[in-house]
């Protein structure tokens, strides 16, 4: 009795240990703060090396204050990126998006750049496949809300990619969430089409808009969930010219705050 117990109890210590998440929603308020916690909660880190013979060198620290965040510093390291992994998720289909804050942390003496990948082995960083393009992070103190369409994939963690400029390098992420991108009810798309209408203009250079109010942000996506064009309206138009014959997404921000996502081929 007492075999089949164990026996028992390691099939379900190996089960929850491979047991993969549809969705997070992590502002790390519940981890344990300082500079050696990881792994914690199925989040893991893999650190650049430490240049020099002595201290500081890179760390990935949750911070002590009472919204806690995940800061990731750069020690004597000038320019090789440190990661922080999710914990597993189910294998992702392609509808779901990535959001989180970030900001540089003083007294940081220059940028750094924050790349989202996927990965198929949260130990082994060579098996990072980027999503999108890095962002830089360049002003202390001033908080980016950033988010990522996360394409169809075989691969299980996604990873955030800290990237430093110089030594002592800080930058924090929180308020991470994975999840289903909002879709529009019946009342917000008959809404969204009053705002605005749009269509690939006779040449394939650009998107020909025809809006109430202008909106404030427009960002582009490959199929793949690359970023591949971000701006305004000039005139009524958004320029695709730079972009490969294809399919892409379209992430609008309204002018009222509300984010409404499209389609179109650029032929």
């Amino acid at each position: 009795m007492k075999l089949r117990l164990l026996l028992g109890t390691l099939m379900f210590t190996a089960f929850t240990a491979n047991a993969q998440v549809a969705t997070i929603n992590e502002n790390f308020n519940g981890f344990t703060s300082g500079s050696s916690t990881f792994p914690q909660n199925g989040w893991t880190v893999k650190l650049a090396a430490n240049p020099l013979p002595f201290p500081p060198s890179p760390l990935m620290i949750v911070t002590t204050d009472a919204n806690k965040a995940v800061q990731a510093y750069s020690g004597n390291n000038t320019s090789l990126p440190s990661y922080l992994i999710t914990p597993q998720i189910v294998t992702p289909a392609g509808d779901k998006t990535l959001t989180f804050t970030a900001t540089l942390v003083s007294p940081s003496p220059g940028p750094g750049s924050i790349q989202i990948g996927l990965a198929t082995d949260p130990a082994d960083m060579t098996t990072f496949v980027p999503v999108g393009t890095a962002t830089n992070i360049t002003t202390i103190g001033s908080v980016q809300n950033l988010s990522v369409p996360i394409p169809a994939s075989a691969a299980s963690y996604i990873v955030f990619k800290f990237t430093p400029t110089s030594n002592h390098v800080a930058i924090q992420i929180d308020d991470v969430m994975y999840k289903a991108s909002t879709s529009l009810g019946v009342n917000d798309t008959a809404k969204a089409k009053e705002n605005f209408k749009f269509a690939v203009s006779a040449d394939n250079t650009a998107l020909e808009f025809i809006t109430k109010t202008e909106p404030k942000n427009i960002e582009v996506y490959s199929a793949a969930g690359q970023k591949a064009a971000e701006g305004k309206l000039k005139g009524q138009k958004f320029d695709i010219s730079e972009l490969q014959t294809g399919v892409y997404y379209m992430l609008v921000e309204t002018a009222e705050g509300s984010v409404v996502k499209s389609k179109f081929i650029k032929k």
